[in-house]
């Protein structure tokens, strides 16, 4: 739309002399001043801008035929961005008969794209730190809203700056009832005010994520709740003014809720979590609860009403005891739940985890984080009860010894199909010989990582006992030698793909030379980070013999020069991503060599390579386009 100040000439054209005098009147259009000794008046033009008044702005800009137009004018300034955002959707005029001839005029001059003005909502905008403030958003809601429509919003403050307030989330609510998804961090100054407009306007809002909003109350909750059935997905965190009351709201209206998210809200308690699982818990599948003042009663409320629950996640629940995951566990109403993750549990003991086994008949996936007080008796016996388990997580768990793991991975009835262990402090290697045990057939990988008891002993049992490994992941195992390692690639017959050696100090050579004679047609990812004793042999064979390998990291390692120009005359070689960082024995020698492997890379780190200059990285990057090169 053309700004009025274009018309002011032809509107108030008058002659070049005034004879008489005239009075001032309001809202005049000009004002004359008279120049002592002239007979003409020197004429002050006010822009129309400041001349209208804002009720005749807003009736015309509500009448503009399209959301193009409207955009215009927003361009002409800040005062006509602001009172086209106060225009909601609803008080937009409608005229056909206009619509028809704007189209019919720009047709003859442009090809037209149809557009829905109404808008479904397939657009996302995204606002982080010093962008999040009130003057995009309201650009944003004139812009959006004759392109498709707003679908998606995400607003991430910072603590440091006001940024969004109300006026921003309301101009938002007024110009983009399409809105299906809004995401508000730390944005300190948005309160009721704007979370009201949200409700009232966007009637099919889907998911609604509430991080680190202290002015936020149960009033906008419920209002969301009463305004937006249509909410499927609900996370609030560090919310201090949410509690009781806006959780029973949600669950009294918001009947297709499939997602919730809870962390860190004080005023969260029994009352609300209860209410809200038992009024959706026909459709309720996901649900996280995380650093709040519930008890045994919210857990017990979860193992009755939970009978559409697939993954669950209880973490730093510190007023919850034995009992209450030993009721959630047999209230048999968790059927469904097929992921279970549970941190800092001090209430999950040996008999309440055999207890959960039990009810959970079709959990796949168990995840314990310090848990301190599950040892390898209740290990055993949750392994099996839990028939259908496929993937057991065990991270700082330190009651846990090498008879636990032991004892889990030699269950015959077991499907178990990864383990992976985390700074598991208890497991030490025994110097008794263990019982015969059966192998297990079903576990494809296996991860042990951080663990400074786990030794030869313990690797060379696991080894004999999982024939059909293909993941193997040992970083961090200072303890390991040659000796440990070898069985457990003599025993892994299906063949290793992706092996993770990183941090394993004592390691030469010769394991790499076993890798890659025994696992060369299957091998795709080795990581060697850390290993100071792998040398330019190691090179050498994996450039004979492994093929399929795309990924090699061998930073830290004793490399050279000679090194990788082997590397680089493998004929069969494939690789895609190699990292050199800290091996200060690969010079600018390298360059040809790293040229002839860069036909294939995409990834080349060569970070801390203090014998490799900065032109010689620049003559790489030159010539190995395609290449991500770290430097």
């Amino acid at each position: 739309m053309p700004a009025l100040v274009n018309y002011r000439d032809d509107l108030f054209s008058i002659g070049s002399h005034v004879d008489a005098y005239c009075p001032p009147r309001k809202r005049a259009r000009l004002s004359a001043q008279f120049a002592s000794g002239e007979t003409e008046f020197e004429f002050e033009n006010q822009p129309s801008i400041d001349v209208l008044p804002d009720e005749c702005l807003y009736e015309i800009f509500r009448r503009l035929p399209s959301g193009k137009e409207r955009s215009f004018a927003a361009c002409v300034s800040k005062k006509w961005l602001m009172m086209l955002t106060s225009i909601r959707k609803a008080e937009i005029c409608k005229s056909e008969k206009l619509e028809k001839e704007v189209v019919a005029s720009v047709s003859d001059h442009v090809e037209m794209v149809s557009c829905d003005e109404d808008g479904d909502g397939y657009l996302t905008r995204c606002l982080d730190g010093k962008k999040a403030t009130d003057l995009r958003l309201a650009a944003i809601a004139v812009g959006t809203s004759g392109h498709g429509g707003l679908g998606k919003l995400s607003i991430r403050g910072n603590k440091y700056t006001h940024g969004v307030t109300n006026f921003g989330l309301s101009a938002i609510a007024r110009g983009c009832p399409s809105l299906k998804s809004l995401s508000l961090w730390n944005v300190p100054s948005v309160g009721d005010e704007g979370l009201l407009e949200i409700a009232k306007e966007c009637h099919l809002l889907e998911k609604l994520e509430l991080c680190h909003c202290p002015s936020i109350s149960n009033e906008s909750l419920i209002a969301i709740a009463e305004n937006c059935p249509n909410l499927t997905s609900l996370n609030i965190e560090s919310c201090s003014k949410i509690g009781n009351d806006g959780l029973q709201a949600i669950g009294k209206f918001c009947r297709n809720l499939q997602c919730l998210s809870i962390k860190d809200c004080p005023l969260v308690r029994d009352q609300g979590i209860s209410s809200l699982l038992s009024s959706a818990s026909s459709v309720l599948t996901r649900v996280k609860l995380q650093a709040l003042n519930i008890t045994d009663f919210s857990l017990a409320v979860i193992g009755h009403y939970g009978k559409a629950l697939t993954n669950l996640v209880l973490s730093d629940l510190p007023n919850v005891s034995e009992k209450g995951f030993w009721v959630m566990g047999n209230a048999q109403g968790l059927q469904k739940l097929v992921s279970l993750t549970i941190a800092s549990g001090g209430g999950v003991t040996d008999v309440s985890l055999e207890a959960m086994g039990k009810g959970c008949l079709n959990l796949k996936q168990m995840c314990l984080r310090k848990c301190c007080f599950v040892s390898d008796n209740g290990l055993v016996a949750f392994s099996k009860a839990a028939g259908s388990l496929e993937i057991l997580q065990l991270e700082e768990c330190n009651r846990v010894s090498q008879s636990g793991i032991l004892g889990v991975v030699s269950n015959s009835a077991s499907k178990l199909k990864s383990l992976t262990l985390v700074k598991c402090m208890g497991i030490k290697d025994m110097a008794t010989e263990m019982p015969m045990l059966s192998p297990n057939c079903s576990l494809r990988s296996l991860s042990i990582r951080n663990c400074p008891g786990f030794g030869n002993a313990s690797l060379a049992m696991l080894g004999k006992l999982c024939p059909q490994l293909q993941h193997v992941d040992l970083s961090g195992l200072y303890g390991i030698t040659d000796v440990g390692i070898f069985p457990l690639l003599e025993s892994c017959k299906a063949g290793l793909v992706k092996v993770n050696l990183s941090g394993c100090l004592n390691l030469t050579d010769e394991v790499v030379l076993a890798l890659a004679r025994l696992h060369s047609e299957t091998l795709e990812l080795l990581n060697l980070d850390g290993c100071r004793k792998i040398t330019d042999a190691s090179l050498v064979a994996i450039g004979n013999n492994c093929m399929f390998l795309s990924y090699l990291d061998v930073s830290k390692c004793a490399i050279t020069d000679m090194g990788i120009s082997a590397l680089s005359h493998a004929e069969q070689l494939n690789l895609q991503v190699l990292s050199l960082s800290s091996c200060s024995e690969v010079s600018n020698k390298s360059m040809p060599a790293l040229k002839k492997l860069g036909k294939t890379l995409v990834g080349l780190n060569l970070q801390n390579c203090n014998s490799i200059n900065s032109s010689t990285v620049a003559r790489l990057v030159e010539s190995l386009w395609r290449c991500d090169i770290l430097s």
